[in-house]
């Protein structure tokens, strides 16, 4: 061989080893990120090239896979009452990707869950498996009676309704809504109404009820009258306060009034000031519980915490550094600290419960193709909020509330209910909105226990109401009623 077939031969041998070298590389440590880049186009086919598995409510699906001739994506998903379950299914959409449990469960719907394949050989040969289904712990009538009571109401809110005794969430519901079925193509229509939702400033898009914290208003009582009575500062709720009916803030000059006549306020006990909503005695156990014990309170019922349903819910939040004028803001549930509903649901759960506070879930079961269950929820406890006996006397302060109170609007015939309705100010430093409105409650069996505590928010800022009609107990209360019948009724 001469010298230059040599240099020739050698050339592509070097040429020939980088190429494979190359290769394998790309294969080998870029090959995941390379298959699970968003712009790899086999990846939309390989997930929309058949039928997905479902969202199960009450035994049925509410979504489902549509053929769409013409393009190479085969399939794309539908919705069964779509704005009224778009909070739970959140959409599944070919050209804006996946939330809520479409997108925490997108590998058991789509059947990529290893779980899936029926064995190793199976999975070796690269053999498609069918997808799963994924059981909701949602009641289909309470979910109604929640998203019906707020659209009849009109109204940008949330509700959330739990098992006390369990922590299933049995309805999710945020309005105003969307239908995901309008966008879950890649067509240039479907782009529109997705920029038209996703631009809406009455965010449709958005889970209030998970999403989105505000100032919990007068609902938070139930939870400063757990913390006064767990930690000492209030021992008898029916001993007279004395404190006058406009509580003056510390190191202000601020004082704090009633919406109620300062008459009926003025030096009056704790189980007085939940019938009638006083701010006096709430600011003052606030204030002499202390902000350490506040907080630890409120965690123990799950503030300054992100919740998994799996889907993950914003923390609540009760902050760490509060002046004292600060931490009495909070004994009324203003100030700088925020909820969520489900935050605010999980804290009338806790208290229905005993003091016991369950992890709220979403999922019942995840089933393989066959009914076969992958996977089952248990009940798991987040904790010991209260003792039995401090959350029995919060019952009864919330039990009064609907008898002779400010909650009156949810009372039912032989039925046991605790409530607490709540207006609350957009912020310390906002004053020129219209205040949000609150109501939280659970209702009891013969038993006593509990199978249903809701909370419903409702943000009334483009209502044509006034002001004055403006109220937990006017706005929110009829819904929370709605939602406890329809578990009631059910005997569960």
């Amino acid at each position: 061989m001469n010298k230059t077939l040599r240099h020739t031969a050698v050339f592509f041998g070097v040429l020939f080893f980088a190429v494979l070298g190359r290769a394998t590389w790309i294969q080998a440590a870029s090959g995941e990120s390379l298959a699970k880049d968003p712009n790899n186009r086999r990846n939309l086919i390989e997930a929309f090239g058949r039928p997905r598995g479902d969202i199960i409510v009450g035994g049925r699906p509410i979504t489902g896979s549509l053929p769409t001739p013409g393009s190479d994506l085969l399939y794309k998903r539908v919705y069964t009452d779509g704005p009224m379950y778009a909070p739970v299914t959140g959409y599944l959409s070919q050209a804006q990707g996946a939330t809520m449990l479409e997108g925490v469960h997108r590998g058991v719907l789509a059947g990529s869950d290893p779980r899936l394949h029926g064995n190793v050989f199976d999975a070796l040969i690269g053999k498609k498996a069918a997808g799963g289904d994924i059981v909701t712990t949602i009641d289909p009538d309470t979910q109604k009676a929640a998203y019906q009571g707020l659209t009849d109401l009109g109204a940008k809110g949330a509700v959330v309704a739990l098992d006390p005794r369990s922590g299933k969430i049995l309805a999710m519901a945020s309005t105003p809504s969307y239908d995901p079925s309008v966008f879950t193509g890649n067509s240039a229509e479907e782009g529109r109404a997705f920029t038209r939702l996703d631009k809406d400033g009455n965010k449709p898009l958005s889970n209030r009820a998970i999403r989105e914290a505000y100032p919990s208003g007068s609902t938070f009582k139930i939870l400063t009258a757990a913390a006064a009575l767990e930690h000492g500062t209030v021992t008898d709720i029916n001993a007279p306060s004395g404190l006058p009916a406009r509580y003056r803030l510390p190191q202000s000059n601020r004082t704090i009034g009633n919406v109620v006549p300062d008459a009926q306020c003025d030096k009056v006990s704790m189980k007085t000031a939940m019938q009638w909503s006083c701010n006096n005695v709430f600011l003052d156990a606030a204030l002499r519980t202390g902000v350490d014990k506040m907080r630890e309170t409120a965690e123990k019922f799950g503030f300054n915490q992100e919740h998994f349903i799996p889907v993950r819910a914003s923390a609540s939040s009760y902050p760490e550094r509060l002046d004292r004028p600060q931490t009495a803001l909070t004994g009324i549930g203003q100030g700088s600290l925020t909820s969520t509903p489900l935050q605010m649901a999980m804290v009338t759960a806790a208290i229905a419960n005993d003091g016991k506070a369950m992890k709220p879930y979403l999922v019942e079961q995840i089933n393989g193709p066959g009914l076969s269950v992958l996977e089952r929820s248990e009940p798991e406890a987040h904790g010991q909020a209260v003792s039995v006996d401090t959350a029995r006397k919060v019952q009864d302060l919330m039990d009064h509330t609907v008898r002779e109170g400010t909650a009156d609007r949810v009372r039912m015939p032989g039925v046991t209910v605790g409530g607490k309705p709540g207006t609350a100010e957009h912020g310390v430093d906002v004053r020129d909105e219209r205040p949000y409105a609150w109501f939280v409650s659970y209702a009891k069996q013969n038993d006593g226990t509990s199978p249903i505590a809701v909370a419903v928010f409702v943000d009334p800022k483009d209502m044509n109401i006034p002001e004055s009609g403006i109220g937990g107990g006017r706005l929110a209360a009829p819904i929370a009623k709605a939602v406890m019948n329809a578990v009631l009724k059910q005997g569960t």
